[in-house]
C-alpha cells in the first residue's frame, strides 16, 4: 500500500482534509454490489409483483439519493456538487442475483468514490428493505470499487484477477 492516511493529522487526530490547493478536474468513479435471493423473491421482483411496489425503481432512486448525500453519512466526506449518477441494474436469473452498477460524476477538487460506494450499498439495502417481509435470507455481496478517474492519483481499474482472488 502506497501513501500515507490522508484523514488524520501529524498528532493522529483525525481532520477533514485541506483539498483549497488542488486542482478542479473531471472525477468519476464507478461501484458496484450484488444482492442474492431466494429464486421466488427474485422472480417476484423481475416481474414487478413485490407489494410495496417497483423494487429496482425505488432502489434506483435511493442509490442516487444516497450518493447526494454521502457527506450526511461518511463524517470526514466533503459535501459535492454531483453532475452525474446513474444506477443500473442487471439480474442474473442463474443465480437468482441482482447486481447494482452506479456510476458517479463530478468536477471538483476531491474523488467520488465514497458517494459510488455508498450507493450502491444503500441501493442493495433498498432492495433487502422493500422484500424482506418474503425473504430475510437475502444476502448483499461484493460491495467494491470498480473505476475512478481525475485527480492526480490517476485512473484506477479493479482488474478481473483482483475480484476473482478475493471473491468478488
Amino acid at each position: 500500500m502506497a501513501g500515507k492516511l490522508t484523514h488524520f493529522d501529524a498528532r493522529g487526530d483525525a481532520h477533514m482534509v485541506d483539498v483549497g490547493e488542488k486542482a478542479e478536474t473531471h472525477r468519476v468513479a464507478r461501484a458496484a454490489g450484488t444482492i442474492s435471493m431466494r429464486p421466488a423473491t427474485f422472480a417476484m421482483i423481475r416481474a414487478g409483483a413485490a407489494k410495496k411496489g417497483d423494487v429496482l425503481g425505488v432502489a434506483r432512486i435511493a442509490a442516487i439519493q444516497a450518493a447526494k448525500r454521502t457527506a450526511d453519512l461518511i463524517p470526514l466526506c466533503h459535501p459535492l456538487a454531483l453532475t452525474r449518477v446513474a444506477a443500473e441494474f442487471a439480474a442474473d436469473a442463474a443465480r437468482h442475483a441482482i447486481t447494482l452498477t452506479v456510476t458517479v460524476e463530478t468536477r471538483g477538487r476531491t474523488g467520488v468514490e465514497m458517494e459510488a460506494l455508498t450507493a450502491v450499498a444503500v441501493g442493495l439495502l433498498t432492495v433487502y428493505d422493500m422484500c424482506k417481509a418474503v425473504d430475510r435470507d437475502m444476502r448483499i455481496d461484493g460491495v467494491m470499487l470498480l473505476e475512478k478517474a481525475g485527480g492526480k492519483s490517476g485512473h484506477y481499474v479493479r482488474s478481473a484477477a483482483r475480484r476473482q482472488r478475493r471473491g468478488d
